[in-house]
């Protein structure tokens, strides 16, 4: 099959299967579908078979963003329908975001793993400090600030969305909120904006890892593995069920402080990694 061996592809779609199945558990408990958990999960799974250090981490990102296209375009359109979706910050925020995607492709293309993971090491670290010390004392102003450097959150959200994996929702629903934005309308317009981000990190990252085909597992598209998109989407959204109904059983703040938690382990891995 295109000059793999079968052995080889079976061992990658097995482990990618079983990724799938702890990611939609993961995702399912924790409320969180994207990179965040997507991509510690797959770096394991790509260490155990192999896959070189110096290209380890873009591939987890590059396939990271790939799985989670349908899942924005998705959430975008459901949010749309209810008139959540602040518009004009879309119309400001979109084009710098997809500046910043394309920068962070480009560095996908030349800069060592270690930015990526310090780059995800930082974005980990944030995130968790945000569930387990909560958002309610964090305020920026009571009103969205001028276009330039709304524009410059979009160019921020879409190069750090780029360098770790995401959709970009937990960074703009972090800014939109601490403007006064009520939550609903930062994750309505938080997931518009993450449709142009996935699909051109998505694009920046089969282009970027184009010329490291030799170092890449069987049947990758640049950084983009299409063993991992096509397996990891559909058994992750299977097994979320299964991470929701644990999550009915324990109470939100036991949730936050245990999806914390997940994110410094994940973020000491990649502390670990870089000594």
């Amino acid at each position: 099959m295109l000059g793999y061996p079968i052995s080889e592809i079976t061992l990658l779609a097995g482990w990618i299967v079983g990724a799938g199945v702890l990611v939609g558990i993961l995702a399912g408990l924790f409320g969180i579908g994207g990179g965040a958990i997507i991509v510690p999960v797959l770096y394991e799974v790509f260490r155990v078979l192999g896959v070189p250090e110096d290209v380890r981490m873009q591939l987890c990102i590059g396939t990271s963003l790939a799985i989670i296209v349908p899942t924005t375009i998705r959430s975008y359109f459901g949010h749309k329908q209810r008139g959540a979706v602040l518009v004009e910050v879309l119309r400001l925020w979109w084009l710098p975001a997809v500046g910043g995607v394309v920068l962070g492709a480009i560095a996908a293309s030349f800069a060592p793993a270690a930015v990526f993971k310090i780059a995800f090491l930082l974005f980990a670290l944030f995130i968790a400090a945000r569930m387990l010390w909560g958002t309610h004392r964090f305020s920026l102003g009571k009103e969205l600030p001028g276009r330039s450097l709304q524009s410059f959150y979009g160019f921020l959200t879409g190069l750090f969305s780029s360098l770790v994996g995401v959709s970009g929702g937990s960074i703009s629903n972090a800014v939109l909120t601490f403007y006064g934005v009520t939550l609903q309308q930062a994750v309505a317009t938080s997931s518009g904006l993450g449709v142009p981000i996935t699909i051109a990190g998505t694009i920046g990252y089969m282009i970027a890892g184009w010329s490291y085909r030799p170092e890449l597992p069987p049947l990758s598209i640049g950084f983009v593995s299409l063993i991992g998109v096509v397996l990891m989407a559909p058994v992750s959204s299977f097994t979320a069920s299964w991470g929701v109904r644990l999550a009915h059983w324990l109470p939100r703040r036991k949730l936050e402080i245990a999806f914390g938690v997940f994110l410094l382990l994940a973020a000491g891995r990649f502390f670990v990694s870089l000594l």
